[in-house]
């Protein structure tokens, strides 16, 4: 798998929203190997999306697409200044990378010190972790070539999420976890809306 992140800000949301939409009935259908999305704003305005393909191949064949780069400029127009995009080809999922059902999302950038370990936490621990908060529907993880990371998790809705977040963490995954990553930000989406190809 392969996943791009798109930041920027955005106060013309509504039709930031419909442009969206527009994609999605105009170009979605013949794109190659796009996967799906999770879209959504931050309180302070940044439009965040997380978009998913099977290949970097697929990603960067429909950005040639000709219609693609016509909604890409109506798009681009909308938003208040630079847009950053980031490429992730190093992508782990941990169950099924999420749920369209979803109430709630939050994607955590840093930078991984250990790639290994932050991935075994989400394949090899996965259930118990999902027994310990089972409000977390699932999770990716994307890792940049200059390990930089992005990391996209799903909770059945925000209430619960900030419930989980007052538990106590076992000090050996406390540690696991503050010794995988370092400079972490929290992007909180409080009404994220998805796409997945059918």
């Amino acid at each position: 798998m392969f996943i791009q992140l798109i930041t920027g800000k955005c106060t013309r949301q509504d039709e930031c929203r419909q442009e969206g939409d527009n994609w999605l009935r105009d170009i979605a259908p013949g794109a190659p190997g796009w996967l799906g999305g999770t879209y959504g704003f931050t309180d302070d305005d940044l439009f965040v999306a997380v978009v998913r393909f099977a290949s970097r191949e697929d990603a960067d064949a429909n950005a040639r697409r000709p219609e693609q780069g016509e909604w890409w400029g109506r798009m681009e127009a909308l938003f208040d200044g630079p847009v950053e995009f980031h490429d992730c080809d190093d992508v782990t999922v941990m169950m099924d990378g999420g749920s369209d059902a979803a109430g709630f999302v939050q994607v955590i950038r840093g930078r991984v010190t250990d790639a290994d370990s932050l991935r075994a936490m989400m394949t090899e621990d996965a259930e118990m972790l999902h027994e310990a908060r089972p409000d977390i529907l699932g999770a990716t993880l994307a890792i940049e070539a200059d390990g930089t990371f992005v990391e996209t998790i799903a909770f059945s809705d925000e209430a619960s999420a900030r419930r989980g977040e007052q538990q106590e963490m076992p000090d050996d995954v406390r540690q696991r976890l503050e010794g995988s990553m370092t400079d972490v930000s929290y992007l909180d989406l409080h009404q994220p809306w998805f796409a997945s190809h059918r």
